[in-house]
């Protein structure tokens, strides 16, 4: 009776294990960097890294994602900043963008830590 009582607890402990490891993996991980380039844009595409922003420089994931109601599986920018109109109130990508990460780096040049605050150290020409 032990043994099987056992057995049936290990059992559960092994699935609990599994099922905790596949939620863990099945968090969204965008494309490491990412390039953001937005439909009619005129400068050249951002090269834009989660990495370097979240686990380098610390910074929240909330502080760009504001309104994503799970944190671990934030949406897109576009899905709520739109690239030519105004949906709910929240500015268009660009503009969300642009006020966005601007600030921030600004905020942080200001701190003495390096961060891009002129156009062409975000949006490089390619090479090649």
């Amino acid at each position: 009776m032990r043994k099987t009582v056992f057995f049936i607890f290990l059992t559960a402990l092994v699935f609990a294990f599994i099922a905790t490891i596949s939620m863990v993996s099945a968090q969204k991980k965008p494309a490491e960097p990412m390039s953001i380039k937005l439909e009619g844009g005129k400068l050249p595409a951002v090269s834009f890294s989660h990495i370097t922003h979240t686990e380098k420089t610390k910074i929240d994931c909330v502080k760009c994602h504001h309104k994503d109601k799970d944190p671990k599986n934030p949406e897109p920018c576009i899905q709520c900043h739109l690239i030519k109109e105004v949906k709910d109130n929240a500015p268009i990508a660009k503009e969300a963008y642009h006020k966005n990460c601007i600030e921030c780096h600004k905020e942080s040049s200001a701190k003495g830590q390096v961060a891009p605050t002129k156009c062409n150290e975000c949006h490089k020409k390619q090479q090649g």
